[in-house]
């Protein structure tokens, strides 16, 4: 049976509908709807294909509603979302509160969306962490870099992170004020946002190629949304499968990724990872370095100290036995000083007798003594003695020494001569 009612126009048709929808849908009526993100859109607006959670693409008869978030509210809600490390991605169920809206010139019922359900959101980025971190320890990769071989004394240093961010200073500020010689290598990356994890895995990749003792990753506090490019699988998977191991500071106290979980060695901060590099190195220095050198200077001292007292020793006893040699040799000397002035004074006084005994007999001879008694001695010009006749010859001047002086005489005859 055909109606009777009145033919509506088409636009009067949409304006019926849309009438109908906004009575039961409309502004005053918003409702939640649940489902899987298809396609999404952002320019300044937010656009979104929502289908059923669960179906697949290649269903052509899956329903699909076109949902859309003005830039008034979608700027808000974007940030919020960001702040919880939640973001509108395909793949994602979603629960979007809304009202409906009629487009009639496309003849389109679409979804303005008001609210977003993070909490609902939050709870799948969850459930995915955990689905993965379930993977990873299935795959045995939660402890695969936590066995590799750590060195003693960690200079080498491969650092992933981005210069000039707090987490840099804070790290790099412990390894500099530390004293001692660490080798940085720096690889410069993004430690937020969705180009961060592939940047992230390539300096991993490029770090692990050097002959390093440690890598570290750093990046200061933030939201979960700043920190969700270390719970991606591929930066988990790079971390587990180096050769090098890998040690994370990342975000605030109480922060604690994927990153975190399968690393060799995580600390709550960047600045407790370098002071934890740092104390290694010093535990290693005093243990190895210091402790052997003071136990070496302390030995060292003791027998410094025990040769210093054996020089002392000796040296107590060379004084006593020079001191003992030259008393000794001071009395042997007294002794010999004795008995050479006892033999000098014997010599000079058998000397003395000597002597006198010689003036005796001297004198005894003496010339003048043999004047005095009336004798004389002839003496020619010439200074000689005359002791025969044949000495002088008649008419010669001899000088006749007599006692109490000279006489001048001319040799007139000699004996036996005739006159």
């Amino acid at each position: 049976m055909v109606s009777t009612g009145p033919v509506l126009e088409v636009g009067e048709f949409y304006e019926l509908i849309t009438s109908h929808l906004e009575s039961a849908f409309g502004r005053r009526q918003p409702r939640w709807v649940r489902g899987e993100i298809a396609k999404v859109f952002e320019k300044g607006h937010l656009y979104v294909d929502l289908v059923d959670a669960g179906t697949r693409s290649s269903d052509a008869k899956r329903p699909v509603l076109n949902a859309h978030c003005w830039t008034s509210v979608w700027g808000p809600l974007k940030r919020r979302l960001a702040d919880e490390g939640v973001a509108l991605t395909p793949g994602v169920i979603v629960n979007l509160f809304g009202y409906v809206d009629v487009y009639a010139p496309q003849g389109k019922i679409g979804f303005t969306v008001t609210a977003v359900d993070a909490q609902g959101l939050l709870g799948d980025v969850a459930r995915r962490r955990a689905e993965l971190v379930a993977r990873l320890g299935a795959e045995g990769l939660l402890e695969t870099n936590k066995a590799v071989a750590m060195s003693p004394v960690a200079l080498r240093v491969g650092l992933v992170a981005s210069p000039g961010t707090e987490g840099f200073h804070d790290f790099t500020g412990q390894l500099l004020a530390s004293g001692y010689s660490f080798d940085v290598r720096l690889v410069t990356t993004l430690v937020q946002g969705d180009q961060a994890p592939a940047q992230i895995v390539a300096a991993l990749a490029a770090l692990d190629r050097e002959a390093l003792d440690v890598i570290a990753i750093v990046r200061g506090g933030g939201s979960k949304g700043d920190l969700a490019c270390f719970d991606d699988e591929r930066v988990a998977r790079a971390i587990a499968g180096a050769a090098t191991p890998v040690w994370t500071g990342i975000g605030h106290t109480g922060d604690e990724s994927v990153a975190d979980l399968v690393a060799h060695t995580r600390a709550i901060t960047p600045t407790k990872l370098g002071e934890e590099l740092v104390t290694r190195v010093s535990a290693w220095d005093q243990r190895y370095v210091r402790a052997p050198a003071q136990r070496l200077s302390i030995s060292l001292e003791a027998v410094m100290e025990e040769a210093t007292e054996f020089v002392r020793e000796r040296r107590r006893t060379m004084i006593f036995a020079v001191r003992d040699r030259l008393r000794g040799e001071e009395r042997s000397l007294d002794a010999r000083r004795e008995r050479l002035w006892l033999h000098t004074r014997h010599l000079l006084e058998a000397a003395t007798t000597s002597l006198a005994t010689s003036r005796q007999l001297i004198s005894a001879y003496d010339p003048a003594r043999r004047l005095a008694e009336g004798w004389s001695l002839v003496i020619r010009a010439d200074g000689t003695t005359v002791r025969r006749l044949s000495d002088v010859a008649v008419d010669e001047d001899v000088n006749v020494r007599i006692s109490d002086g000279h006489l001048g005489v001319r040799i007139r005859t000699r004996n036996g001569d005739s006159p």
